[in-house]
């Protein structure tokens, strides 16, 4: 069976934040449900694995999961929070002596090789513009709108009739950038507020009053939010549409009908 791991589910600071006591930050520090590290995900099929994005988090990610190496990665776009972990994984590479495959569109493998230029001496960089196929999944990426951050990828994946979306970084996505977000069992969609008041030109991801309506449009069967700032307090109800959830850190979910 094929297994959706959420290693991460926070935002670019990550909850709590070192400066904050708010009631949110209070509680990841103690009890702990709010507690987000950077956004990444693992899919796994017994021994086969591949994560999605490797950000600044990624090696007390992989010590808590038990993991010494991982061979294939994708990511989304190349912002620190994204990336930040791919030097501790090139590291990791070159001492056990086996080279990584880092898949991302072309555009994204020439602006981390610009940021990181010894990286491609530890691993292969692999273009995904065309399509790519891991764990027997076929996968495509299509830009999306990243407000004033610019733009990301969303990776959609299909197998065995099961299809599904990752998109952890957009905003106010165009009729063509929802297309690939029809028809699906699920989608993972960031949201970093509940509901966001800072002038929309300045904004960068959904927030949940706006993903609801996303989701209404698109229909997903379920939906599953992640990239969550320390607005989002999961220990209170968010009252969500139904089939949508807040992602915990640990979940685990099957990629299966």
């Amino acid at each position: 069976m094929d297994t959706l791991t959420f290693w991460g589910t926070g935002d670019a600071m990550g909850v709590p934040r070192v400066y904050c006591d708010c009631k949110v930050c209070t509680e990841a520090r103690t009890t702990g449900r709010n507690r987000r590290l950077r956004s990444s995900v693992m899919v796994s099929r017994g021994e086969e694995r591949f994560l999605i994005d490797c950000g600044p988090d990624w090696r007390p990610m992989m010590e808590s999961a038990g993991i010494r190496h991982i061979r294939d990665m994708l990511v989304t776009h190349a912002h620190f929070d994204h990336i930040g972990g791919l030097p501790e994984w090139a590291d990791a590479c070159r001492w056990l002596g086996r080279n990584g495959r880092l898949f991302a569109p072309r555009e994204v493998l020439e602006r981390i090789s610009r940021q990181y230029p010894w990286l491609p001496n530890h691993m292969e960089m692999k273009e995904a513009d065309d399509g790519i196929r891991l764990c027997g999944w076929d996968i495509a990426c299509w830009k999306v709108n990243h407000g004033k951050n610019g733009y990301s990828y969303a990776y959609r994946f299909e197998k065995h009739g099961f299809a599904w979306v990752y998109n952890s970084d957009s905003i106010n996505l165009n009729a063509e950038e929802k297309k690939p977000l029809h028809n699906l069992d699920l989608l993972v969609l960031g949201t970093s507020f509940v509901h966001e008041t800072a002038e929309f030109s300045t904004r960068s991801v959904y927030d949940m009053k706006e993903a609801a309506e996303l989701v209404a449009e698109v229909k997903p069967g379920r939906t599953l939010y992640t990239h969550m700032s320390h607005d989002v307090d999961l220990t209170q109800p968010l009252g969500l549409p139904a089939g949508t959830e807040a992602a915990l850190t640990g979940m685990e979910i099957a990629l299966s009908n």
